[in-house]
């Protein structure tokens, strides 16, 4: 029922108003008809009860019998009403009040529609159909008379339908129209809110519409100053820090070339090298929401080749399925980073990997397969956190924070995409990251 509803402002507003409309004249409609039968009963019933009432002062006065074939009260032997003829229940319950309150003593009451006759169309019956009253006089027979019935309620429905229609042209298309203008500075509002990038130098957006619109539009607009003042004053910061870290990180390493032992001196220069990649990864995570490098177009199965044939040159195991080329629109440095992160991750805890290319029709897949002992199942989703080691797959010795899977989800992120791992039935475990095609 929820998908049926409409989503926008001015669908849900035209809807309220229709439906408040619709029941407004349901209501009106009702009252209407039960006005109308009241009416329509009175205009049957009390004629022919004064009519009735009449006839018997005259049969009691004069002394002559109702005729059973002329006038229009007659007194006839049985019930003339046919039993084919529709019975009108409300009419007869009527007559039974009515002849109660003048003291006219009945028995049963019948009645039945019948179609009039071309004489009674061209007199007093409208509509085509009369109504046949009978009324038992224990001991006397009966007494009939006919009366004209009214079919008018299809024609009232149709008038009052007419008019809703009206009411909804008159009503719901101004209205719809008024909403549709409010509510597209509110479109533009979310459009903005969507596609807002820090520092992109994007314009104010235009503060248009009712005053509460404008209010929540100079409220954004506001708010995305502030949001580019905090993000510049936290790159100023950065570079700052980065700056003040990397200096005596340089330091060091001019001072450990002094140190005699070879062994002590690589232990400590791997210590400075580890230091400096996990600096670089720092900044690297916290600027990611501001990248300096636009996106251009490149062939992601040689990106891919390129940072496999930097870990070979190291002579660590990275085999690559050969696949044809692929233009993407990315950022092919920080993508760079990203799948060498994976494979390194790979080759850290597997002990080799295997990267294969996969485009499909809406996506594209790199896949990082690796020979280790996997994680467990529960550990899947937490490993992205930022600093997050599983102990019992990782030791001090392989180096790293846990920055690399959390910067590589965050740069496939902001690429449109997702990371996604799985432990392979065989052994190992699977990294994918998967890429919108564009």
């Amino acid at each position: 029922m929820k998908r049926l509803l409409p989503k926008s402002l001015a669908g849900q507003m035209a809807l309220l108003i229709a439906v408040a409309l619709f029941t407004a004249q349901a209501i009106n409609l009702a009252i209407a008809l039960r006005d109308r039968t009241q009416f329509r009963l009175a205009q049957a019933t009390r004629p022919a009860i004064t009519r009735i009432v009449d006839s018997l002062e005259r049969e009691r006065t004069s002394g002559r019998p109702l005729s059973p074939d002329r006038g229009r009260v007659r007194r006839v032997a049985a019930d003339p009403v046919s039993p084919g003829l529709e019975r009108r229940d409300e009419v007869a319950e009527e007559l039974r009040r009515q002849l109660s309150e003048v003291g006219i003593p009945f028995g049963r009451i019948d009645t039945g529609l019948r179609p009039a006759t071309p004489e009674e169309n061209r007199g007093r019956v409208r509509g085509g159909t009369v109504l046949v009253i009978a009324i038992e006089q224990p001991g006397k027979g009966w007494l009939t008379i006919n009366a004209p019935w009214s079919r008018a309620d299809r024609r009232l429905i149709a008038a009052l339908l007419f008019q809703t229609l009206i009411l909804y042209a008159i009503i719901l298309l101004p209205v719809m129209w008024i909403v549709r203008r409010i509510s597209k500075p509110l479109r533009s509002l979310a459009g903005a809110a969507q596609d807002f990038r820090p520092g992109d130098g994007a314009a104010p957006l235009e503060e248009r519409g009712p005053s509460d619109v404008r209010a929540v539009i100079a409220a954004y607009n506001v708010l995305s100053l502030r949001v580019n003042a905090m993000l510049d004053e936290k790159d100023r910061m950065l570079g700052a820090i980065g700056h003040d870290l990397r200096t005596p990180l340089a330091a060091l390493r001019v001072r450990i070339e002094s140190v005699e032992d070879d062994d002590d001196r690589n232990r400590m220069a791997d210590t400075i090298d580890e230091m400096n990649r996990t600096l670089d990864d720092i900044l690297s995570l916290a600027r990611l929401g501001r990248p300096s490098e636009p996106p251009v177009d490149v062939d992601l199965s040689a990106l891919i080749d390129a940072v496999v044939d930097d870990f070979r040159e190291l002579d660590h195991e990275v085999e690559f399925e050969e696949a044809p080329r692929l233009k993407m629109h990315l950022r092919p440095t920080l993508m760079r980073r990203a799948v060498r992160n994976l494979i390194e991750n790979a080759v850290k805890y597997g002990g080799g990997t295997r990267v294969r290319l996969l485009p499909g029709e809406q996506t594209v897949a790199i896949e990082v397969a690796d020979r280790g002992p996997g994680i467990p199942a529960d550990k899947l989703a937490a490993v992205f956190d930022p600093f997050t080691r599983l102990e019992t797959s990782r030791n001090r010795d392989t180096g790293g924070i846990g920055l690399g899977l959390a910067l590589a989800r965050a740069i496939v992120a902001d690429a449109g995409g997702d990371i996604t791992l799985a432990n392979r039935v065989d052994g190992g475990l699977t990294a994918t990251i998967t890429l919108p095609r564009s």
